[in-house]
């Protein structure tokens, strides 16, 4: 049964939206036609892309911050919409340490609303209040927003719905005591997926592991399958004409119609103590990766009348091309990432050829941080708070711009919306210009 959440702290409750929202409806007018929200984890399209411009070369002494806040502890990454950039931290609240959705304005960073979510508690990690990479506690999960509400899930599975205005309760569904969910290990880490009117998450229910909701009452579309779940983040993507839903659970891939949830396609993957990184896709191809020495694959799917056929491009085993929890990205058939895992403070950007697995190059330093494509370029946060600018191209590294960005460690994915650059840490969140470039 759904239930009302407590309502937000609210720093705001004059204004029925940010002033920044009409700010950026009037600046809309000249931004230029590549200007995008990023409204949840994995960018619009689900594919960590965006056809945002990232100006280059950067100032020598680095880009200035527009704003700077405190972000305390937790991996989530920011979502980025109307005027609003949502991200999970963790505070205490009435004596007790929660996960909390805090919304900021993106004109200045100005915190608009906070709304508690469940009790910030793991059985795993580390002291994440320093900045040594031996784990660390909080919330790991991105929200995803669309035009006037917020949704998260916190590492306890409750699925919450808020207004994206005011942070007031919409709905909220506790997928442990509704929908019989089975967390795992450290808890979950997983986002919340939008599409169209559709909520997806993994829950790992037995004959309810694969969850659509319905976004505005969350109320369950479909379910189907027993799989245990993962800290992976599920994608949508139409593939041979097939919109579908990938999750990637402990027994592999398994892609499921949009609409219905029907099983369209598996494809076994080894599971062992984190499944973290999203598959990608890249036409009728899809990439796979787990860290730990499970390694990495990729797949070609065809049909035959309405079914799928898997077919096995190449395997690997091993750390070696193997990506810990960083989603890559995919550009003129290559894969760029942050692979190896635990390599804190060294792991390497790579390219890897998709039809082959061949590493064509490796760039070491970054450490298991996040990236993104933007404009045909990579934009790529190191665990240190650097942000990178890389120019994609198989023939070798060549890097464009860098500068360092936030304080503490990153493991989490930068963003870009409508011309700025969004990074944080475990201590705080900034906001740059991404049109900055040396004078």
């Amino acid at each position: 049964m759904n239930k009302v959440l407590r309502p937000a702290h609210r720093l705001e409750t004059t204004l029925p939206r940010p002033r920044s929202a009409v700010l950026a409806a009037l600046v809309g007018a000249w931004l230029p036609l590549a200007a995008a929200d990023w409204p949840q984890y994995l960018g619009p399209e689900s594919n960590d892309q965006s056809p945002e411009k990232i100006a280059t070369p950067w100032p020598a002494d680095g880009l200035k911050p527009l704003w700077k806040v405190p972000t305390s502890d937790g991996f989530s990454s920011f979502a980025v919409r109307d005027g609003r950039a949502f991200t999970l931290v963790m505070r205490n609240i009435n004596g007790f340490t929660r996960e909390v959705c805090v919304a900021f304005d993106t004109a200045n960073g100005k915190e608009l609303w906070a709304a508690p979510l469940g009790l910030a508690k793991y059985d795993g990690g580390g002291d994440s209040g320093t900045d040594d990479n031996k784990g660390g506690d909080g919330p790991r999960s991105t929200p995803a927003a669309d035009s006037n509400r917020v949704y998260t899930l916190d590492a306890h599975l409750l699925l919450a719905c808020f207004d994206a205005a005011t942070g007031g309760p919409v709905w909220s569904k506790d997928l442990v005591k509704d929908c019989g969910a089975k967390n795992i290990q450290w808890q979950s880490a997983a986002s919340p997926v939008l599409d169209g009117d559709r909520l997806f998450v993994c829950c790992g229910a037995e004959g309810g592991s694969l969850l659509a909701l319905n976004k505005a009452d969350g109320s369950v579309l479909w379910k189907g399958e027993s799989d245990a779940m993962t800290q992976a983040t599920p994608v949508v993507a139409t593939i041979l004409g097939v919109r579908q839903v990938i999750f990637f659970t402990q027994t592999g891939l398994v892609a499921t119609d949009e609409s219905t949830g029907k099983v369209l396609w598996r494809y076994p993957f080894d599971y062992r103590v984190s499944t973290a990184a999203s598959p990608v896709v890249a036409g009728d191809m899809v990439y796979c990766s787990a860290g730990y020495g499970v390694g990495s694959a990729a797949i070609k799917l065809a049909k035959d009348g309405d079914a799928f056929k898997v077919t096995q491009l190449w395997r690997t085993k091993g750390d070696k091309i193997a990506n810990h929890w960083s989603t890559p990205v995919i550009k003129d058939g290559h894969v760029y990432g942050l692979f190896g895992t635990k390599e804190y403070g060294k792991a390497p950007l790579k390219c890897v050829e998709l039809a082959t697995g061949k590493v064509l190059w490796e760039q070491p330093g970054f450490g298991p941080g996040g990236l993104i494509l933007a404009d045909d370029h990579l934009l790529v946060l190191s665990d240190r708070g650097e942000l990178v600018v890389v120019d994609p191209q198989p023939a070798g590294y060549k890097e464009l711009a860098r500068s360092k960005a936030v304080d503490g460690k990153c493991w989490n994915h930068p963003v870009i919306a409508t011309g700025r650059i969004y990074a944080r840490s475990i201590k705080e969140g900034a906001c740059f210009d991404a049109a900055s470039t040396a004078k």
